[in-house]
């Protein structure tokens, strides 16, 4: 009787699917793509007032002690005060007050912090001031991480591994660009020549080698290629038209969706 009533069931669904016009889908499908771009969109609002409020506060507290001589214990006493009067409020430690001060120090322009590093999460905006003496290279791995859609970590790393050096510094579209599925495949795809140094190998390194190498980094070797590539396997099998083939390395790229190989020759 209970599979009777599931064979209904599903036949019912089966009907009403076949009710639908036949471009449904690819309505849905818009309709969702619209839908995650205002959700985006809003929350980038939402942490851009964040970010212009804890300059606006830095900015007050470095007047004030440019102007009056206030010094640390004042700003202990801010922190235990606004903590009071907005319990529900994270980030009012005196410790995070002071990176306030410093990012109002880096940036003095509020309308420049509106429109550029205002957009990034404060957590990346911490490391940035951190990791970077240069406003220049600040400015340019903000870029990167917006277009790229970086975690701190990885905007860390990235620091830490001198990209900035290794891709000369190339400008962005920065101050242009939203986040989006596709905002990261040209700097992603197109960037030459990769770098492998931390492989250690060898200038006349088999092709073996190289594979072997890439394999035991492939960690570092995935943040070389770019955001989207998931590693499948190395001499990986296949079959076509009944022979067996072994690709070297196979990626997928979740954005593009598709397979990427790679085929080492001597």
């Amino acid at each position: 009787m209970s599979y009777t009533k599931k064979a209904f069931r599903n036949l019912n669904m089966r009907k009403q699917t076949s009710l639908l016009p036949d471009n449904y889908d690819d309505f849905l499908r818009h309709l969702k793509e619209r839908i995650r771009t205002a959700q985006v969109r809003a929350a980038l609002a939402v942490n851009q007032e964040l970010i212009v409020l804890y300059w606006q506060i830095g900015h007050s507290i470095l007047s004030r002690q440019e102007q009056e001589g206030w010094g640390a214990k004042v700003i202990e006493q801010l922190a235990k005060d606004l903590r009071r009067d907005f319990p529900d409020m994270t980030g009012f430690s005196s410790r995070n007050l002071k990176y306030m001060r410093a990012f109002a120090e880096a940036y003095p322009d509020e309308e420049f912090v509106q429109r550029c590093v205002a957009q990034l999460p404060w957590r990346h905006n911490i490391a940035l001031l951190e990791k970077l003496k240069s406003q220049e290279k600040r400015l340019w791995y903000a870029g990167q991480a917006l277009e790229n859609g970086w975690s701190r970590d990885i905007l860390v790393l990235q620091i830490e591994t001198n990209l900035y050096q290794r891709l000369g510094g190339a400008i962005t579209n920065f101050e242009n660009v939203l986040p989006s599925p596709q905002s990261d495949l040209a700097q992603s795809l197109l960037k030459d020549p990769y770098h492998l140094d931390f492989l250690s190998l060898s200038k006349d390194a088999h092709e073996r080698e190289l594979e072997k190498g890439l394999v035991e980094h492939i960690l570092d070797f995935l943040l070389e290629l770019g955001l989207g590539f998931a590693f499948l396997g190395n001499q990986y099998p296949i079959e076509v038209d009944g022979k067996e083939y072994r690709l070297d390395l196979l990626f997928y790229h979740v954005k593009l969706h598709c397979y990427i190989i790679m085929d080492f020759r001597p």
